[in-house]
């Protein structure tokens, strides 16, 4: 009988370089697991959508994006276009892992790996932005969202999570509002802005309940609006998002669709899975169930065979 083929892309620089001091580790379990695995390791950007519709083209079962949420952006980017889509993996390897934090995937990479190796699969769904652009995670715009993709990788790798606080006090002093014009069949807006967030999940930013009602597989997004606010009021409001409280603020609007479309008289930057997504106008479709992604099983009592 044929063995699983998987296809590991990685990104050796990822979270303090951790991935490539466990590789012989991940490879150990993954074939010892019952996979059939070869790597594809990325140099640079766009070399993870390459090796992802590579992987697609040679028929593999698995593809495996190890790194941070901008690798796996990457690959999901490479997947979403194509009519045969292999199975995702995920191994958590950056600083933030947003998406393996919503999963449940956990941070230890040998106990990332026993969740590939049990091969159980949800459906998951993808963002998808103008028409050849895809999101996994988050979508975004204001200066705040601007902090992941500025700051340098050696800084990353170096000081992980501390970088982009680092980056963010740099910032604060100069935060302004943008002027935005939301339309969607479940909601419209016009007017200052100090942030807006498209999620497909509840962990954005390395807050886990930034999104409280967000689900991967409910074919919607959650919209999240901050209205214009003083520092001190955000400061507060980024204390209320550590509990999920910060939806019953005034300053807050938050709302659910499965499309929008964002326009600005300005030029205001986005922000996809922690990367440089472009520039608005934009349109922002959710595609349901568009990828399947492997992830715990659930035991008999309906808890997760693994932690």
């Amino acid at each position: 009988m044929r063995r699983p083929r998987a296809r590991l892309i990685y990104n050796p620089s990822a979270g303090k370089e951790a991935l490539r001091n466990h590789l012989p580790d991940v490879l150990d379990i993954l074939e010892q697991g019952g996979l059939e695995v070869s790597c594809a390791m990325t140099h640079g950007a766009n070399d993870a959508i390459l090796a992802a519709r590579q992987a697609s083209a040679e028929h593999f079962d698995y593809v495996i994006a190890a790194g941070g949420d901008g690798t796996i952006n990457e690959v999901v980017n490479g997947l979403s276009t194509l009519d045969y889509r292999p199975t995702l993996g995920i191994l958590p390897a950056g600083t933030t892992n947003d998406l393996g934090r919503a999963l449940g995937i956990p941070r230890d990479l040998k106990k990332a790996c026993e969740i590939i190796v049990h091969r159980h699969a949800m459906e998951m769904d993808v963002g998808q932005i103008g028409d050849d652009g895809y999101f996994i995670n988050i979508a975004g715009c204001g200066r705040l969202t601007e902090l992941t993709y500025e700051v340098p990788s050696k800084l990353k790798t170096h000081l992980g999570q501390l970088a982009y606080y680092v980056k963010g006090l740099e910032k604060l002093p100069g935060l302004k509002t943008i002027h935005l014009e939301i339309d969607s069949p479940d909601f419209a807006y016009e007017g200052k802005a100090m942030l807006c967030l498209i999620a497909n999940s509840n962990s954005v930013g390395g807050f886990e309940k930034l999104a409280p009602n967000a689900k991967l597989n409910d074919g919607l997004f959650d919209v999240i609006l901050i209205k214009q606010v003083s520092l001190p009021e955000l400061i507060t409001l980024a204390r209320m998002a550590m509990k999920g409280d910060h939806t019953n603020s005034d300053r807050v609007i938050y709302f659910q669709t499965d499309s929008l479309t964002i326009s600005s008289p300005e030029l205001v930057e986005l922000n996809l899975d922690g990367e440089f997504g472009g520039h608005l106008p934009q349109t922002f479709r959710c595609l349901k169930h568009h990828l399947k992604v492997l992830v715990a099983p659930p035991a008999d009592n309906g808890r997760l065979l693994l932690p």
